[in-house]
């Protein structure tokens, strides 16, 4: 069966571990989760347009959009306005949406707050961050 095309959308500064979790499952054959990374690395800008250019390159290149929601998932960016969204995760969604990527949600904790632009989507949801969850939700989407 081929690898999922998978953009991961997560808060950098406070959840990058779980997006290493989830590298780290597609890497042991002890786990049945299996995706082919489409995410960007660190994109090393301050400049809002390349940041834009670059993430939507890849979020293009991918089929499903995977959004870890953490506790900080829905806080007001600071650059906001030049993203034209709360923040990156809302940005990335919507372009994920625009897109026609299959989305799915993944609950780091049920009372976090969800990012606006998954609200109302026909999100697949995983409310905890474990491997039965998360495959489920993905083969659901």
């Amino acid at each position: 069966m081929a690898k999922k095309k998978v953009f991961v959308s997560f808060d950098y500064e406070n959840d990058r571990h779980y997006k290493s979790l989830l590298q780290a499952w597609d890497a042991n054959k002890q786990f049945d989760f299996s995706f082919a990374d489409r995410s960007a690395s660190e994109i090393n800008s301050n400049n809002v347009g390349r940041v834009k250019a670059g993430l939507t390159r890849r979020i293009n290149s991918a089929r499903h959009t995977l959004v870890i929601v953490g506790k900080e998932a829905n806080k007001l960016h600071r650059d906001h306005r030049l993203i034209g969204y709360r923040n990156w995760i809302n940005f990335e969604i919507a372009r994920s949406k625009a897109n026609g990527n299959k989305l799915v949600a993944v609950k780091i904790n049920r009372t976090y707050k969800s990012p606006e632009e998954l609200l109302n989507s026909g999100a697949s949801w995983a409310m905890a961050f474990n491997e039965a969850a998360i495959v489920k939700a993905l083969n659901k989407a």
